[in-house]
C-alpha cells in the first residue's frame, strides 16, 4: 500500500475520533481490549458507548474477529460477546468449498493474478470502532465504515433484533447484485433505492419489489476494471439504503458476518465468492436443450400432442414438464387418476425416453391434511413439519390442496422422509427432475396460528381456490412476528409473515421461521438435490423459484411469474444476469411470458432471447392462451432458427457449465465481466455475453427489424450469417439488421467455439461432428484460444477423471503466411471412445483461403477448403479424433 494512502486513512481515522457525533439509533462501539493477530487481523471486545432505546437495548459488549483467510480474502465477523446469536447453518453454506477447486486451474488466464501479496488490506479505528478495506496495489478504500463528520452515516448499531452498518460509497463506483427484483432501472444498482431481501411470492411482473430470491451480494467494479465483492452473510430480513455515497445495511437478526473478495477481475471475484457459499451445481446435458411446460395441460393425451406437433414442426424438443395438473386434488407426489392415470403417465414417459426425451414433475412444499394420504400420515409420523410458535403442533397454512404443513427442511429426519416419497413416487413414472415452486414459503393466508373453520364448508372453495379458507389470528402476535424496524418487504404493505409462514413458527432445534425464512427454498433445493441422486443414481437437476446465495449449489432457477409484455422481455436480461452473479448460473425466464396472452411478434422475439438463456423454457398460465412455439408460422421459423444454433452450441454451453462448476462463473455474462474498464459496457442491460467470447443482441421492442448494440472493443463475427464483421474499434454502439425470423448473435476475436450439427434432442446432437469456430482479428497476426470438456453428461460427479471425462485446451493463430490450430488434450480416450471427430474448421479474420493444410505435420489431399464469405474460409473433412492431440496448420 502507498505511503500516501496510509496517511490518507490515519487522517481520516483521526477526523473520526474528533468530529464523531452521537447517533440517532446507536452511539457507536469503542474497543476495550484487543488482541493482534500476526496476519494484520485483531480479535477484539467493544462497548457500547452509550445506550439508546431505539429498536430496542445496544447489547452491551461485541467481540470482533478481523482475519485474512486468503491473499484474496478477508473475513470480519463481529456478534453478541456473551450470548450466542444465530447463524446460517455450516450445513447449508459451508464457508470453505472446495469440491470442484481441482479443476479451477484449467481456466487460469481470467480467474488467476500474478500478485503474490495480499489483495486486499485491514485498517480499523478505536473510538469509535470502525474498519476499512482497502486495495494496496492501487490504493483505492473499497469499504469504510468509520463514521466521521464527513461522512452521511452513523455509527454500528447492534441490537437483539436491529443491526445497522454503512460504508462510504464513491459515485464512481458500478454496484450490482442485492437481492432478486424486477428492475427496469437495470442490472446497475441505482443510487436512492432501498433493496430489501425477504423472499415473497410477488409475481415477478412487479419491478421494484424483493421477490423470490435473496442476495446480500454485491459486486463493486471501479473505473479502472479493478472490481471487489461484498457479501454480508445474515439470512435475516433486511433492507439495502443505496446512496450516492454510501450504503447502509438495517437487518432485523443474525451476526455482522461479512466477507470481502479482492478480485481484481469480475471472474476472480465470483471465483472466491463461490468458495465460500459453494461452488454451483453440474447440469445434465439434455438440461441445455429447450423445455415445454404450461399450467393447464388437462391430461396426458395433451402431453402427447404438444411432443407430436414439435416433432411435425420439426422444432427440437428435449423435455416435457408437467404443472400442478398432473396431481391428484393438488396433492404432492400423486396422480389424477382420471386425467392422469399413473399407467397413461408411465407409458408416456417410456415413449420420451425412447426418443431421448425427458420428463420433469413439479412439487410445492405444502403436505395435505388429511389422514388418508401417506404423505401426510408419513410426515407426522416422522415429526418434520414445522411447528406453530408453542412448539406443540404443526403450522397451519393453506396452499393449492387446502390445509397443509410445511416440512422442516432444516429437521435432518426430513431428508430421509423426502427421499423416500421422491422414491416411491419416481417408481410410478419415471420422471427425470423435479421442479420445487411455491418455496417461499407461499401461503394463501396470513395469520401467526391458523385453524381449521368449524362451518364445514370446503377448504379450498371450488370457486375461489387461493381464498383463504382458514381462521387465522393476527392478534397474538410476539415481537418475532412484528419486530421493532420494519423491512420494506412487498413495500411494506405486508407484515413479515403475511402471504407466508408466520415467523413466529419454530424449526428443529429451536429455529425461529424469523431467523430461516430466507433459507427455506434453498434448504428444500438441497433436501430435493440429495434426494434425486439417492434415487436416481444420476446428475440431479432440480428447479427452484426460491433462492438464497449458495442455492447454485443444488439448484437451477427461473425467474418467476413474468407477464406476456415487452417490458418483460427486456426484464429478463437483468434477471438472468442477477441470478448467474450470485452463484446461480442456469437460470432462464418463461419464454413468451407466463401471465396474459402473448402475441405473434412477442413469442417470435422471445425465442430468438430464450434461445440464448442458460436455461430455455417455454412456460404459460392456465388463464393465457396457448403459446407452444409450433402454433404460429413465424415463430416456428424463429424457433428452428434460434434453436437450431443453440442446439449447435452445446458443446460450448456444457463446457459453460463445466467452467461454472468449477469457478463459479456465470454462464451468461454482463458485457463487463470481459470487458471491466470500458465505462459503456457497465451500462448494458439489453445484451449479454455468453461464456467469454459470444455475445447475444436481441430485439426487445415491437416492430424494430434493426437493433443499435453496442460492441466492445475488437472485431465481432455473426455466428449466423458468417459474412457479417462488425470493426468495434475501441468499442462502439452501431446498427445491425434483425430482420423479424433473426437474432443478432456475434463471436468476438480471439475465441475459439467448439460447435456440433443440429438435431431435435440433445442427445442425438452430441453425436453429430464437431465444427471449431476460430476468430482472428483482422490483424496480420492474431490468436485465439478456447475450451472443450466432454462426459456423459449424467454421471452425479461432474469432474476431470481418466477414462470418464476429456479437457481440450484449443490454442490458434495466424501470420501472414499461414496459421495452425493445436490441441492439448486432458485424458483423452473419454472422447475417443465416444468415436467423437472434429469434421470442419471455420477460419475467421483470414483474408484469402489457405492454399495447403497439414494435418500433424503431414499435408492433406482430403480436405475442402472453401471460402465462404469475405472474412471466413471453412476447411472440411478432417476427421480427426477429438480425443486425440493434434496440429491443423495451413499455408496461404
Amino acid at each position: 500500500m502507498a505511503t500516501s494512502t496510509k496517511i490518507v486513512l490515519l487522517l481520516a481515522c483521526c477526523m473520526t475520533l474528533l468530529c464523531s457525533s452521537l447517533g440517532a439509533v446507536g452511539n457507536g462501539y469503542q474497543i476495550s481490549s484487543l488482541n493482534n493477530t500476526g496476519d494484520g487481523g485483531i480479535q477484539a471486545i467493544l462497548d457500547v458507548i452509550a445506550n439508546t432505546d431505539t429498536f430496542g437495548p445496544d447489547i452491551q459488549q461485541l467481540q470482533v474477529i478481523a482475519s485474512y483467510e486468503t491473499k484474496d480474502r478477508i473475513h470480519v465477523r463481529i456478534t453478541d460477546n456473551i450470548n450466542k446469536r444465530w447463524e446460517v447453518p455450516k450445513d447449508l453454506i459451508s464457508r470453505q468449498d472446495t469440491s470442484a477447486s481441482s479443476s479451477s486451474d484449467l481456466f487460469p488466464k481470467d480467474y488467476q493474478h500474478n500478485n503474490p501479496s495480499n489483495q486486499l488490506q485491514f485498517f480499523y479505528t478505536n473510538n469509535p470502532f470502525g474498519f476499512a478495506i482497502t486495495r494496496p496495489s492501487s490504493g483505492e478504500v473499497l469499504f469504510n465504515c468509520t463514521p466521521s463528520s464527513a461522512a452521511n452515516f452513523g455509527p454500528l448499531v447492534f441490537k437483539d433484533q436491529y443491526l445497522e452498518l454503512s460504508t462510504d460509497m464513491p459515485t464512481y463506483a458500478s454496484l450490482y447484485g442485492l437481492g432478486e427484483s424486477t428492475r427496469p432501472a437495470g442490472f446497475r444498482l441505482i443510487s436512492g433505492n432501498t433493496y430489501t431481501l425477504w423472499t415473497s411470492d410477488i409475481p415477478s411482473i412487479t419491478p421494484n419489489m424483493d421477490l423470490y430470491g435473496a442476495f446480500p451480494f454485491y459486486m463493486d467494479v471501479r473505473p479502472s476494471g479493478n472490481t471487489h465483492g461484498v457479501l454480508f452473510l445474515n439470512s435475516n430480513g433486511m433492507d439495502v439504503l443505496y446512496q450516492d455515497e454510501y450504503l447502509t445495511y438495517k437487518t432485523i437478526g443474525g451476526i455482522l458476518d461479512l466477507y470481502f473478495f479482492g478480485g481484481p477481475s469480475p471472474l476472480s471475484v465470483v471465483q472466491q465468492y463461490t468458495e465460500i457459499v459453494g461452488r454451483p451445481a453440474p447440469m445434465p446435458y439434455w438440461s441445455l436443450g429447450f423445455h415445454q411446460s404450461r399450467y393447464g395441460y388437462k391430461n396426458v393425451s395433451v402431453l402427447e400432442d404438444v411432443v407430436a406437433k414439435y416433432a411435425s414442426a420439426n422444432i427440437p424438443l428435449d423435455v416435457m414438464w408437467s404443472d400442478i395438473d398432473h396431481m391428484d386434488a393438488r396433492q404432492d407426489f400423486t396422480f389424477d387418476p382420471i386425467n392422469y392415470p399413473q399407467s397413461e403417465v408411465s407409458n408416456f414417459v417410456q415413449t420420451l425416453h425412447a426418443a431421448g426425451q425427458r420428463y420433469v414433475l413439479i412439487i410445492d412444499p405444502g403436505i395435505r391434511v388429511d389422514n388418508n394420504y401417506s404423505t401426510y400420515t408419513n410426515g407426522m409420523k416422522n415429526d418434520i413439519f414445522i411447528k406453530s410458535s408453542s412448539g406443540s403442533s404443526p403450522y397451519l397454512a393453506q396452499v393449492w390442496p387446502g390445509p397443509v404443513y410445511f416440512p422442516d427442511f432444516l429437521n435432518p429426519n426430513t431428508q430421509s422422509y423426502w427421499t423416500n416419497e421422491i422414491s416411491n413416487f419416481q417408481k410410478l413414472a419415471q420422471f427425470d427432475g423435479l421442479w420445487i415452486d411455491m418455496n417461499e414459503a407461499s401461503n394463501f393466508c396470513s395469520g401467526v396460528t391458523c385453524t381449521f373453520l368449524s362451518d364445514g364448508s370446503p377448504c379450498p372453495s371450488p370457486d375461489a381456490p387461493t381464498t383463504c379458507c382458514l381462521n387465522c389470528n393476527n392478534s397474538q402476535g410476539s415481537k418475532w412476528d412484528y419486530p421493532p424496524y420494519k423491512i420494506n418487504n412487498a413495500a411494506s404493505q405486508r407484515d413479515l409473515g403475511g402471504k407466508t409462514i408466520a415467523t413466529s413458527a419454530v424449526h428443529y432445534g429451536g429455529i425461529l421461521e424469523y431467523d430461516a425464512h430466507n433459507l427455506y427454498g434453498m434448504s428444500e433445493a438441497m433436501v430435493t438435490n440429495r434426494a434425486l441422486q439417492s434415487v436416481l443414481q444420476k446428475r440431479p437437476f432440480v428447479l427452484s423459484r426460491s433462492t438464497f446465495v449458495g442455492a447454485g449449489k443444488f439448484t437451477a432457477h427461473w425467474t418467476g411469474d413474468n407477464g406476456a409484455t415487452w417490458d418483460d422481455l427486456r426484464y429478463s436480461i437483468v434477471s438472468v444476469l442477477n441470478s448467474g452473479l450470485v452463484g446461480i448460473p442456469m437460470v432462464g425466464a418463461d419464454i413468451c411470458g407466463f401471465l396474459f396472452d402473448t402475441t405473434e411478434e412477442l413469442c417470435n422475439r422471445w425465442i430468438q432471447l430464450g434461445a440464448f438463456y442458460p436455461f430455455a423454457r417455454d412456460h404459460s398460465d392456465i388463464n393465457s392462451k396457448p403459446q407452444e412455439l409450433y402454433l404460429w408460422p413465424s415463430v416456428a421459423q424463429s424457433a428452428r432458427k434460434a434453436l437450431g444454433l443453440r442446439y449447435r452450441l452445446l458443446p460450448y454451453l456444457y463446457t459453460l457449465v463445466f467452467e461454472a462448476h468449477v469457478t463459479g462463473a456465470p454462464i451468461a455474462r454482463a458485457l463487463f465481466f470481459s470487458f471491466p474498464n470500458d465505462a459503456q459496457a457497465l451500462n448494458i442491460n439489453s445484451q449479454f455475453l455468453l461464456g467469454k467470447g459470444i455475445m447475444v443482441s436481441p430485439v426487445l421492442v415491437s416492430n424494430a427489424t434493426t437493433v443499435n448494440a453496442y460492441f466492445p472493443q475488437g472485431i465481432w463475427y455473426s455466428l449466423f450469417d458468417y459474412s457479417q464483421l462488425v470493426d468495434a474499434g475501441n468499442g462502439s454502439s452501431q446498427v445491425v439488421s434483425a430482420p423479424w425470423d433473426t437474432i443478432n448473435v456475434h463471436v468476438n476475436e480471439g475465441s475459439i467455439i467448439p460447435m456440433q450439427d443440429p438435431a431435435s434432442t440433445t442427445s442425438l446432437a452430441r453425436k453429430t461432428p464437431f465444427t471449431l469456430v476460430v476468430a482472428f482479428s483482422l490483424q496480420p497476426y492474431s490468436l485465439a484460444a478456447g475450451y472443450l470438456f466432454l462426459d456423459d453428461g449424467e454421471s452425479i460427479d461432474m469432474e476431470l477423471v481418466d477414462g470418464s471425462s476429456t479437457f481440450v485446451t484449443y490454442n490458434a493463430s495466424k501470420s501472414t503466411g499461414g496459421g495452425s490450430l493445436t490441441s492439448n488434450v486432458t485424458y483423452g480416450n473419454f472422447a475417443f471412445n465416444q468415436g467423437l471427430l472434429l469434421q470442419n474448421l471455420v477460419l475467421f479474420g483470414l483474408q484469402a483461403a489457405p492454399a495447403s493444410v497439414s494435418i500433424n505435420n503431414a499435408p492433406s489431399d482430403s480436405v475442402t477448403i472453401q471460402q465462404i464469405s469475405a472474412h471466413a474460409v471453412q476447411i472440411s473433412g478432417l476427421k480427426i479424433p477429438v480425443g486425440n492431440i493434434f496440429v491443423v496448420s495451413w499455408s496461404t
